[in-house]
């Protein structure tokens, strides 16, 4: 099997996509679209037009891709779908009708969206607490925007096995969409925990584009060649799980030990326990072996028993950030920053204004490391200072942004970069917690329409 990756994020680049369904001599090209900030972007999305909630950008690939999955057979899976999956199934069957690319079967899974079935869970028993402080779930109820559980494998799986060219989801796991061909084609059972610990594995190099390939590369980042058309990663995977991970000779980009080991432990708390709802993988039994230019062999990740519950990621409404940036030049730049932010806390104070948070970061000295960074030891260019708050009201943010302009003439000199004084933004808070993996899976539905 020859399974592609095409997307790692909402917003990323459609070009190393199109490339590997044009050079890469794959049968699947397999997208990670969601991240929570992702899902509370798309219900804002569908509060304003509620034929709208899924990843607009799917309009993009589509169009690019569409015309592969008809020529070369290419089945596409992704979970672009986020809030409304039915409403990104109906775009992808008007741009296929638009391009007239007929016979082609998509399918949406739908059953992940809990917003509606709260009162139902926990009428049944689950508290829906939350999964680290054990904080009830009413403290935060009346301000939720979304809940959605993270499905596993096993609905792709049968949309597949139902003739779908097309699978499009709601909130599925990063890593569902690359091991559901590797389910589907080698016919692996559920309870093959090796070789679906191989497949999470996969999936998990795979899910964040580039970043396997030489992208987000903390080595030696400077010899990664032609990164302005860095490719996507493309998995050749045996019957056993074995794969080797490589990408098209047409892309720029790099496949090395290296690269990979850096994607293997990104966002890992535990590697010996890498929990999803289809397998607990141990990744500290994989081996990572060069296997030629740009190909990495993995082997070796095995498995545990899946959990019996569902993680179910909540957002809610967390209050409003307001924020201004100012920035100060040589001579005494930083000194002038920091006097900048001493005026704007007593003006706080003096004014009564109430926060519960007020943060202060120097752009150009300790934005990124923050309280390791040393006293400089020479004079610093510039420095901007970035000031935000955490305001219980949208009016409360908002007055925080008008203590800023008079600092023009009132305030140390040399300030420029006024203009970084931002709207108020609402804060989005976020709820984890456990649901019994049936109250969810029996739930869970498959439409598929031809085009």
């Amino acid at each position: 099997m020859r399974i592609g990756a095409a997307e790692g994020f909402y917003g990323d680049a459609v070009e190393p996509s199109v490339d590997i369904a044009k050079n890469g001599d794959v049968q699947y090209l397999c997208f990670d679209c969601l991240a929570e900030l992702t899902m509370a972007i798309l219900v804002k999305d569908k509060q304003k037009d509620p034929s709208k909630g899924w990843c607009k950008d799917i309009t993009l690939y589509m169009n690019a891709l569409l015309p592969y999955v008809r020529s070369k057979g290419i089945k596409i899976l992704t979970n672009a779908g986020g809030i409304h999956p039915e409403g990104a199934a109906q775009e992808v069957i008007r741009l296929a009708r638009e391009k007239g690319v007929t016979g082609i079967r998509v399918a949406v899974v739908t059953g992940d969206n809990l917003m509606e079935r709260l009162d139902e869970l926990q009428a049944a028993g689950v508290r829906l607490e939350h999964m680290e402080t054990g904080a009830a779930l009413e403290t935060v109820r009346d301000r939720l925007l979304f809940a959605n559980a993270y499905l596993g494998v096993r609905p792709i799986v049968r949309a597949l096995q139902m003739g779908a060219d097309i699978v499009i989801t709601g909130r599925t796991t990063d890593t569902a969409q690359f091991l559901a061909p590797l389910v589907y084609e080698f016919g692996w059972k559920e309870d093959e925990w090796d070789a679906l610990a191989q497949g999470i594995l996969m999936g998990h190099l795979m899910e964040c584009s580039a970043q396997s390939t030489g992208g987000n590369f903390s080595g030696k980042w400077w010899e990664i060649p032609d990164m302005d058309r860095i490719g996507y990663p493309i998995a050749e995977v045996r019957e056993d799980g074995e794969f080797v991970l490589t990408k098209t000779p047409t892309s720029g980009g790099r496949v090395s030990v290296d690269t990979v080991k850096e994607q293997m432990l990104y966002e890992i708390h535990d590697p010996a326990a890498y929990v999803t709802p289809d397998v607990v993988a141990d990744f500290t039994t994989a081996r990572l072996e060069p296997d030629g230019e740009d190909r990495v062999r993995v082997a070796g990740a095995t498995g545990r028993p899946r959990p019996e519950t569902l993680k179910v990621v909540m957002g809610y409404r967390d209050g409003y950030m307001g924020q201004a940036i100012l920035g100060y030049s040589w001579p005494d730049a930083l000194r002038k920053a920091r006097k900048a932010e001493e005026i704007i806390r007593k003006q706080i104070e003096r004014r009564g204004l109430t926060y519960d948070e007020v943060r202060a970061d120097y752009l150009g000295y300790n934005s990124l490391h923050g309280p390791t960074v040393p006293e400089p030891e020479g004079e610093l260019n510039e420095v901007y200072l970035r000031m935000a708050v955490r305001a219980k009201t949208l009016k409360d943010a908002a007055q925080f942004g008008r203590l800023f302009p008079p600092l023009a003439l009132d305030g140390p000199p040399s300030v420029a970069g006024l203009g970084g004084m931002m709207p108020p933004r609402e804060l989005l808070g976020m709820w984890s917690s456990l649901v019994p993996r049936n109250l969810v899976e029996d739930r869970v539905e498959i439409r598929i329409e031809e085009v």
